[in-house]
C-alpha cells in the first residue's frame, strides 16, 4: 500500500509548491512590467492557475497540496487537518514564498511592480470583501474536490487551478486576486511594501472559512465532529 510521506518530507512539498506559485506568478506580473503589453491581465491570471494546477498535481498525493495558509486553516478549523501538521504546512508556506520572493528580487534588484506584491485599486472595506469573495469561491471548490467522495477527484487540479484563473481575471485588477496570505506576505515582505498588507492576512482566511462551511452545510456534514486521529 502506497503510503504519505512523513510531516518533514510534506510540508517541504507545500514549501515548494509555495516557491512555485510566486516564482511564477509574481514573476509573470514582473514580466508584464517589465515589458508591457507581454501578458496583460488574462496571461497574468492564466499564469497564476496554471502554477496552481500543475503544483496540486505535482504534490497532491504527497501533501494534499495546500500552498495556502488560508486553505490549511480551513481545513484545520473544519477537522480534516490535524493541528501539528497545520502548524508546519503553515511555516513551510511562509518559507517558500518567502524564498520565491527573494529569488525575484535577486534577478530583479530594481523590484519592478514591487515583486508582485498585492495592492487594491480600491477602498479597505472593497478590498475585504472582494479577497473574502474570492477566497470564499475558491475554497467552496477545493473543499467540494478534495474532501467529497462524490466529486471527480482526478479533475481537482484542473477545478482549482481554473478557480484561482478565474478569480484573478475578474478580481486581479481590483485587490491582485491573492486568495492566499503566503503569496501576499512574500513579495511584500521582501520588497517593504507593506501598505495595506493587514487586507491579505485576514480577508483570505475569513474567506476561506467560510467556503469550506458553506459546502460542509450543504453536503450535511457537521464541521464540529470528532478530529482525526493526532489532531
Amino acid at each position: 500500500m502506497n503510503r504519505r510521506p512523513d510531516l518533514i518530507r510534506r510540508a517541504v512539498a507545500e514549501g515548494i509548491g509555495v516557491f512555485a506559485l510566486v516564482f511564477a506568478g509574481c514573476g509573470a506580473i514582473v514580466t508584464e512590467a517589465q515589458h508591457p503589453g507581454t501578458l496583460g491581465t488574462v496571461g497574468i491570471a492564466l499564469v497564476f492557475g496554471l502554477i496552481i494546477m500543475a503544483m496540486i498535481y505535482a504534490t497532491g498525493h504527497l501533501s494534499g497540496a495546500h500552498l495556502n495558509p488560508a486553505v490549511t486553516i480551513a481545513f484545520l478549523a473544519t477537522r480534516h487537518l490535524p493541528r501539528l501538521d497545520a502548524g508546519a504546512y503553515l511555516l513551510a508556506q511562509l518559507a517558500g514564498a518567502l524564498l520565491g520572493a527573494a529569488l525575484l528580487a535577486a534577478i530583479w534588484p530594481s523590484h519592478p511592480a514591487t515583486l508582485g506584491t498585492t495592492l487594491p485599486t480600491v477602498g479597505v472595506g472593497s478590498a475585504l470583501a472582494y479577497e473574502t469573495v474570492l477566497t470564499a469561491i475558491l475554497m467552496f471548490v477545493i473543499i467540494a474536490v478534495a474532501t467529497d467522495t462524490r466529486a471527480v477527484g482526478a479533475a481537482a487540479a484542473i477545478a482549482i487551478g481554473g478557480t484561482v484563473g478565474l478569480d484573478a481575471l475578474f478580481g486581479g485588477p481590483i485587490t491582485g486576486a491573492s486568495m492566499n496570505p503566503a503569496r501576499s506576505i512574500g513579495p511584500a515582505l521582501v520588497s517593504g511594501e507593506l501598505h495595506d498588507l493587514w487586507i491579505y492576512i485576514v480577508a483570505p482566511p475569513a474567506g476561506a472559512l467560510i467556503g469550506g462551511l458553506a459546502y460542509q452545510f450543504i453536503r450535511g456534514e457537521d464541521p464540529a465532529r470528532p478530529q482525526p486521529e493526532g489532531a
